[in-house]
């Protein structure tokens, strides 16, 4: 008989750690190769595993203990990190990644910080009905806004699109210019919403973080805008990585003050700083 949860001698299936292996408060990018960025902006950092798409490192940031581990692309790899880390402690969960505009006002390099995300990401939709509603950590948010404040980043606020695939799922036509009616005029229902871009993982960190009573954000950096065809790669991710690092450290440091307790931050205490 199988195990209904399989670890490899303590250590997660997947992600390859156990408790102890990484701090409470964890960042979430969905590329690999991003890990090392990240790193290097703290004051010091240690690999600790890579195995499959999760890349995973500890260090600190101004003081405070920090983990970052790469989630792959999408619901499905992402929901399997999210599940590994609340195993082993994990309870601040914060996206850094990439998304594409669909707004003109939200232009390439801005940060998107997101409230809330529309479920097309697929893999949620195995936790709980579509009514069940993806919602971002109110401290978190108000964290981030506080911190994109005090760093002068243009950003915006609002709800997002987390899709399940990146080209018909995001109305790009797909090989031998295939497209179907049901994603065709997901764009445009989108921006009629006043949905702000597409991206791919929100929405299963949202879901599972509030099924599981934990806490998560999602700080994206515009790469590109689908109204206006731009496509910078490279555009807003430092900025991205600089307002999750200080919102990391805000709550972090908030959570001491408060003997550990996880509550949402009241506004009068994030913007008083």
């Amino acid at each position: 008989m199988l195990a209904e949860h399989p670890t490899i001698k303590k250590k997660e299936y997947h992600i390859r750690l156990e408790k102890g292996d990484l701090p409470p408060y964890v960042l979430l990018p969905g590329d690999p190769g991003r890990i090392e960025i990240i790193g290097n902006t703290w004051d010091y950092y240690e690999e600790v595993e890579w195995h499959r798409e999760y890349r995973s490192i500890r260090g600190k940031y101004r003081g405070v203990e920090i983990g970052a581990i790469s989630t792959g692309i999408g619901g499905s790899s992402t929901s399997i990190a999210i599940e590994e880390l609340a195993r082993i402690g994990v309870h601040t969960l914060l996206r850094v990644g990439t998304a594409g505009s669909i707004r003109e006002d939200v232009e390439i390099g801005n940060i998107i910080i997101a409230t809330g995300a529309v479920r097309f990401d697929g893999a949620s939709l195995e936790y709980a009905p579509c009514e069940y509603p993806a919602v971002a950590s109110p401290d978190l948010v108000m964290a981030s806004i506080d911190v994109a404040e005090r760093l002068q980043v243009k950003y915006k606020v609002g709800i997002i699109a987390s899709t399940s695939s990146f080209y018909l799922g995001q109305s790009r036509r797909g090989y031998k210019d295939y497209i179907w009616s049901g994603v065709e005029k997901r764009l445009v229902d989108l921006q009629k919403m006043n949905v702000i871009g597409f991206e791919m993982e929100a929405a299963t960190i949202f879901t599972l973080s509030n099924i599981y009573g934990l806490r998560s954000g999602c700080i994206c950096a515009v790469i590109a805008n689908r109204l206006t065809g731009e496509f910078k790669p490279d555009s807003g991710i430092e900025d991205a990585i600089r307002i999750a690092n200080e919102t990391i450290k805000l709550i972090a440091e908030a959570d001491k003050l408060r003997g550990g307790v996880l509550r949402p931050l009241p506004p009068s205490y994030i913007f008083k700083r």
